[in-house]
């Protein structure tokens, strides 16, 4: 089953399914400020576009660029910075063999800034 996700007021939009490779999504977001949170491991990879991230702990933010992935740990917080229209694909991975985690509510939505 495919499922429809929608963020910041419809400018962060995905598509999950479950797979071979687990939870799996592909995404667009628009121009904008975006904070997440995890539930997860993610790994994110930017697929058109690009994405400027600040991950936890980091003062600094690093550009993103197609084919180039970022993985972002389990119960933090994150923030992208969104300069043009852009696309990813996030694998989602829990740390316990077996553990599956429910594709509602893996990504928690902090704060968007237009």
């Amino acid at each position: 089953m495919i499922k429809v996700n929608e963020y910041f007021d419809g400018n962060v939009k995905s598509l999950a399914l479950e797979n071979a490779e687990g939870i799996v999504t592909v995404g667009v977001m628009a121009t904008g400020e975006y904070e997440f949170g995890t539930s997860t491991v993610e790994y994110m990879t930017v697929t058109s576009g690009s994405l400027t991230v600040q991950l936890p702990g980091e003062e600094t933010w690093k550009t993103y660029k197609p084919f180039e992935t970022f993985v972002v740990d389990k119960g933090v917080k994150f923030k992208v910075k969104c300069m043009e229209m852009s696309a990813y694909k996030c694998v989602y991975k829990a740390y316990c063999k077996g553990l599956r985690a429910e594709s509602e509510g893996q990504r928690e939505v902090i704060s968007h800034k237009s």
